[in-house]
């Protein structure tokens, strides 16, 4: 008998799911379904390890990992010690080897990706906490750039922390209303992910309370916002690119007539790409117009809606948005101060291809993702790439996400750490090594991750992991 926890269904809304649901599929399962606590899934980041590697990596820990089907890099995760040890507190995960995804959460960037498409600028416009972002960034093997676009303040940092966890170096970040972009950047960008803001009506197996204050007004009040939002994200995209609209509801007003408004709208610009081929069993969750419409029982995970559009042609351009850019207060760095840079990174075994460029301000040292560039001018960015030194009398200070996404463990420079040493550094404690290290500045690994980028003092090595990552309680080390 499975486990059941309680999630509360109001009647209106199951009236609602009666008339959305697919021939084939009764309300009896999807009430059963949505009663089951939700499997726990991950997703594997091909950035900092391999599937194959990591796999091995944790065969050890009798892990029970279960392949996502439309996700090579994705898994469902059953595992004895979570109450001991939470997932998030694993070595694995704290390097940024694998980020914890809800399954069908994956679905709309292997959609993105489907069927040979290698868009080289890409824009998520409701990014945070970033498992899409970082899953596209993973996927296009941290080349080409990633607009990350997120309106909450507060999850801003959010989206940002896991960002830099992950070894990613070509996203830069916006605090903007997603309204704003078909205006300020038209036809910038060669495919677009709008996760759409939505009534959360799949996620009630993560929270049973989710559906508390659902009414059929605030539906429709929501996808008034979605209208909107669609519209903008397609002024946004250049002819021949394509559009994800996806959301964690299960309404059809919220998602198929949102779709169907978009076709109305210009008829002439915009496309379905069915989805019937996405993977194996993705018949089960078409539609007739070749959406994925994900309830619960299908595959046993969160609702999910994913539709995949293609801009066929230029439409009217808005006008140009009112505000203010402001002035941008980096300068590109060229010639023997860029040369200077490039050297000493590499001394410290910090290097990066010609896809990332260096930018100056005052005495800050960052890198840019090249195809981000011409983008500098039209929007006001809170972030861009990675800050790569801090300049001073001596030489440079290198930041800790410079040396997280772009030192490989293979440095000569590389000191791995015990399985006690490495939790250490990540409670922010110094470490005093049975036999210290030959050089003065270390780049400390542990299972071949780089963990930051430290100085010997004598006989300890002094710990520089930035204090607001450093972690208390129970982490790793010995709870296997």
């Amino acid at each position: 008998m499975a486990q059941t926890h309680s999630a509360y269904l109001p009647q209106s809304f199951l009236d609602v799911m009666r008339d959305a649901l697919p021939d084939g599929q009764s309300l009896e399962s999807f009430i059963e379904y949505c009663q089951r606590p939700l499997r726990r899934s991950l997703r594997v980041n091909t950035l900092k390890i391999s599937v194959a590697e990591f796999l091995e990596l944790v065969a050890p820990y009798n892990w029970r990992l279960t392949p996502v089907p439309w996700c090579e890099e994705g898994f469902w995760i059953e595992r004895e010690d979570e109450e001991s040890l939470p997932l998030g507190s694993t070595a694995e995960h704290l390097s940024g080897m694998f980020y914890i995804q809800e399954a069908s959460s994956m679905l709309p960037v292997a959609a993105l990706f489907a069927d040979g498409n290698e868009p080289q600028r890409i824009m998520d416009v409701a990014a945070a906490p970033g498992s899409k972002t970082t899953q596209i960034a993973a996927r296009m093997g941290n080349h080409g750039a990633i607009l990350a676009n997120e309106y909450s303040a507060s999850r801003v940092k959010v989206l940002h922390a896991n960002i830099s966890r992950c070894g990613i170096s070509n996203v830069a970040l916006t605090h903007f209303d997603g309204r704003v972009f078909g205006a300020a950047l038209p036809e910038c960008f060669d495919a677009i992910l709008l996760d759409a803001p939505c009534s959360g009506e799949g996620v009630v197996r993560k929270d049973p309370d989710a559906l508390r204050n659902w009414t059929p007004e605030s539906t429709a009040s929501i996808a008034d916002t979605q209208r909107e939002l669609i519209a903008s994200a397609f002024h946004a995209l250049r002819p021949g690119g394509t559009l994800i609209y996806s959301t964690c509801t299960l309404n059809r007003e919220e998602n198929q007539q949102i779709c169907q408004w978009l076709l109305d709208e210009w008829p002439e610009a915009v496309e379905i790409a069915p989805l019937n081929d996405l993977f194996p069993e993705a018949a089960k969750a078409i539609t007739a117009e070749g959406f994925l419409h994900v309830f619960p029982q299908i595959y046993d995970c969160e609702g999910f809606f994913v539709a995949r559009l293609r801009k066929t042609a230029s439409v009217e351009q808005l006008p140009e948005p009112g505000y203010k850019v402001g002035k941008f207060p980096f300068a590109p760095l060229h010639g023997r101060p860029a040369a200077d840079i490039t050297a000493s990174a590499a001394k410290v075994g910090i290097s990066w291809g010609d896809e990332l460029k260096l930018w100056q301000r005052d005495k800050e040292i960052w890198l840019f993702p090249a195809e981000i560039v011409p983008l500098i001018g039209k929007v006001r960015f809170s972030r861009i790439g990675l800050r790569l030194a801090e300049q001073y009398n001596k030489g440079y200070r290198w930041q800790h996400e410079a040396v997280i996404a772009l030192v490989n463990a293979d440095t000569p420079l590389a000191f791995a750490l015990t399985e006690h040493e490495a939790d250490e550094w990540y409670h922010g404690r110094d470490i005093y090594p049975e036999s210290a290290p030959l050089n003065d500045d270390v780049v400390v690994t542990y299972q071949s991750q780089p963990l930051g980028l430290a100085r010997k003092i004598g006989s300890r090595i002094k710990n520089s992991y930035p204090r607001e990552l450093v972690r208390d309680g129970k982490l790793f080390a010995g709870s296997r």
